[in-house]
């Protein structure tokens, strides 16, 4: 037999013999809960101040102006700060200030503590007056109702504040602005946030044009002397090239903000992280001194917030994660784990069905083939006929009571509402600044914050609390637009406009968050409330036939999963036709394609990923409920460990097996390896499962499906030796304690 071998855990393991130490470690993070908390304390006779959690490490020298001089991973020693930047840039009424920073620093290459007593502050510069510590406040409310990971929201740690008042000249003409700096950390996790806050207590009405919220001298772990970051011009925000990522790859910096749109993942929905040169530092090894040293964080257009007296500003917030691998799957696991703890309402999982009608017929229908098979929630799908922006009373009457009948047999409902790629009619479209006409990415789009807009969301609100609406999939949702119109009541013009929209469609999902409403958006808005959004797959390949279409949904799963947990992405299960393919991509009739239906089930359920199953009903016959009732109460019978994170073991191929292993050390049920066949011969290997992550370290008791146990000895790179046998075109599972 074939053995199939996995080398990385015992190199993640001894990760620190090639790092250097600053203090012992606390234990891996992803596997031990860290208890320690986060501590902020004064050092050098009040000359510097120090946020720590004990897995990472930030510290400002505040004499005579605040600055961050060190960013440290305390598990590997590892630094990350070069040289010292201003803490913020913001541009007010045309004019750019630096927040806090010193000037005098010889050599941008590093940063010695003793160059530190003889560095100045910038007299242009906003100056710090003091600081606050707190606890962390939560960012909006969350009202828990539904099934998920039992995570303290707002999660523990500890926030500092650091408040500026601005350079004397425009301190003259705006007496009583306050610009602060606010860092909050985390218990357990290595992540910092950071965002600024503007209070105008003058007389007069400021403009905010630009703002940098984050300013890092990052150490470079990589340097070339001929090789630079591709200089091609980004088309869009969103454009990755691939050499870009070849080149920041070596960093072990995570970044990302709240202020996403236009994407399903993180790198896709990015807009505020920047890397560019640096022009200070000119001892740099690239030869035209082009390499991307400098990490910022900025608004990608605007603010231009308009800020009148009395009030107060906020920007967005970006989130440090420090890593300390380059294991791709360790950065993954990082990034997961981060999620469930920032946003906890990402671990509800709940098993829905995409109804194709919303009839009160059919509504009923489903609600009762859902209480029987154990489903939770129905969503009334696109092309159901559901209108979510209706404000007619005796629709939402009718629509109320078949909630109501829903919610009796235990069943969430709510429905489908398209936002974007759809014209509100040419006065309250979005302006193309180019053309003077209506145009947006997606073709056409209404402003957010036009009349339209208001009505809009009004009526979404309404319609929720009207019917006791559970859900809301909102497709289509903001995905960047500017506007050039003067004539929208939510903003002056180009320059704000992308800010206002951002800001309206981020309250609304907090507002849904608060009023526990299940949120299905197809962008990356989790930092904002949303519960999950797309794994990720092209439309069109649900049209394949649909043996292609099961190889191409377990793809989607693995490479879905890398920095998604299994309850962040939905996938898709064509019940009737989906962009076309004929009877041969139809699982419908369902009890004579049940073969197919039951893959399908088995491979999402068995990765703990909820599937948009759409179509009117979920069986058309009892042995089709039978088959659907079985995988779920596997789902529901091994919930816990199937909601938790992914070690990917082998990407399908259709041509050997293929397969994933849940991991969580915290739980009775430490492993799950769920293993496909996708051929039609038997497959008989020796698998190397690797368990570090599962928190074993000598032995593992492992049996298959509802077996036996049998126990296993770890070998040094905390794998076990499996033999298996999968029949073709099949799977099979091991639970491991």
């Amino acid at each position: 037999m074939k053995s199939i071998f996995f080398a990385f855990p015992l190199a993640l393991f001894f990760i620190h013999a090639v790092d250097c130490f600053s203090q012992p470690s606390l234990g891996d993070w992803l596997i031990q809960t860290i208890a320690d908390p986060v501590r902020i304390e004064e050092q050098v006779g009040g000359k510097e101040l120090v946020i720590s959690n004990g897995l990472i490490a930030r510290t400002f020298r505040m004499e005579p102006n605040l600055a961050s001089i060190s960013f440290q991973n305390r598990q590997t020693g590892e630094e990350f700060i070069r040289g010292v930047k201003p803490e913020a840039l913001i541009a007010i009424d045309g004019r750019d200030y630096p927040v806090g920073g010193l000037l005098g620093q010889p050599d941008y290459g590093y940063l010695a503590p003793e160059w530190l007593d003889s560095m100045t502050s910038d007299p242009a510069a906003f100056q710090l007056t003091g600081y606050s510590i707190g606890d962390i406040a939560p960012r909006f409310a969350w009202k828990r109702k539904r099934y998920g990971e039992d995570r303290p929201w707002p999660p523990l740690g500890k926030s500092v504040s650091f408040h500026f008042t601005p350079p004397q000249a425009l301190q003259d003409s705006n007496p009583g602005l306050i610009l602060s700096v606010h860092y909050e950390m985390y218990q357990g996790i290595p992540v910092l946030a950071k965002w600024a806050t503007i209070d105008n207590g003058s007389e007069k009405n400021i403009v905010i044009d630009r703002l940098t919220v984050e300013m890092l001298a990052v150490m470079e772990r990589v340097s070339e002397v001929n090789l630079a970051r591709s200089t091609k011009p980004r088309l869009h925000q969103n454009y990755i090239d691939p050499n870009d990522l070849a080149e920041m790859s070596d960093l072990r910096i995570h970044v990302q903000s709240d202020y996403t749109f236009c994407g399903g993942s993180y790198l896709s929905s990015d807009q505020t992280t920047f890397w560019t040169p640096d022009d200070q530092y000119q001892t740099q090894v690239n030869y035209d001194r082009t390499w991307p040293h400098l990490l910022t964080c900025r608004y990608p257009y605007g603010p231009a917030a308009s800020l009148p007296p009395g009030e107060a500003f906020t920007s967005f917030r970006t989130y440090e994660l420090l890593h300390d691998s380059d294991d791709r799957e360790r950065r993954g696991l990082a990034v997961r784990r981060m999620h469930r703890v920032l946003t906890p309402w990402c671990t509800e999982n709940p098993l829905m069905l995409h109804l194709r009608y919303s009839d009160s017929e059919s509504i009923r229908r489903a609600v009762d083939q859902c209480a029987e098979t154990g489903f939770e929630m129905i969503i009334l799908s696109f092309g159901s006929g559901v209108n979510m922006e209706s404000d007619d009373p005796q629709y939402m009457e009718r629509l109320k009571a078949d909630f109501d009948y829903a919610h009796s047999r235990g069943i969430e409902i709510g429905g489908y509402s398209l936002l974007a790629s759809r014209s509100a009619g040419p006065d309250y479209n979005v302006i193309d600044p180019n053309t003077g006409e209506p145009g947006a990415y997606f073709g056409q789009s209404p402003c957010l914050v036009s009349e339209w807009g208001e009505r809009y969301f009004k009526n979404l609100k309404n319609f929720i609390l009207q019917t006791g609406c559970d859900i809301l999939e909102h497709d289509g949702s903001y995905p960047g637009d500017v506007c050039a119109s003067t004539r929208h009541k939510g903003h002056r013009g180009l320059e704000d406009s992308q800010w206002a929209q951002f800001r309206k469609i981020s309250e609304f999902y907090h507002w849904c968050r608060e009023n526990g409403v299940y949120l299905n958006v197809p962008d990356y808005y989790f930092l904002n409330g949303a519960n999950k959004t797309a794994m990720g797959y092209r439309e069109t390949n649900w049209s394949l036939p649909r043996e292609r279409q099961i190889i191409h949904g377990r793809q989607n799963i693995y490479d879905g999963t890398w920095f998604k947990t299994p309850s962040m992405g939905w996938m898709f299960v064509p019940l009737v036709e989906y962009h076309g393919g004929g009877a041969a991509a139809t699982i419908e009739p369902l009890r004579e394609h049940l073969d197919t239906y039951e893959a399908f089930l088995a491979q999402n359920l068995g990765s703990g990923v909820q599937a948009c199953y759409r179509g009117p009903r979920l069986y058309d016959a009892d042995e089709t409920k039978a088959v659907v009732k079985r995988w779920v109460n596997f789902y529901k019978n091994y919930r816990p460990i199937l909601d938790s994170d992914i070690i990917h073991l082998c990407r399908p191929d259709g041509r050997d097996w293929d397969g994933i292993l849940h991991v969580n050390p915290q739980l009775k049920t430490r492993g799950f390896a769920m293993l496909f066949n996708p051929s039609k011969e038997v497959i008989e290997r020796t698998i190397a499962l690797p368990l570090y992550y599962a928190g074993l370290t000598d032995v593992a008791r492992v049996r298959e499906k509802e077996g036996e146990f049998a126990e296993y000895t770890l070998d040094r790179e905390y794998r076990i030796e499996l033999p298996v046998r999968i029949d073709p075109q099949s799977w099979t599972w091991f639970v491991i304690e």
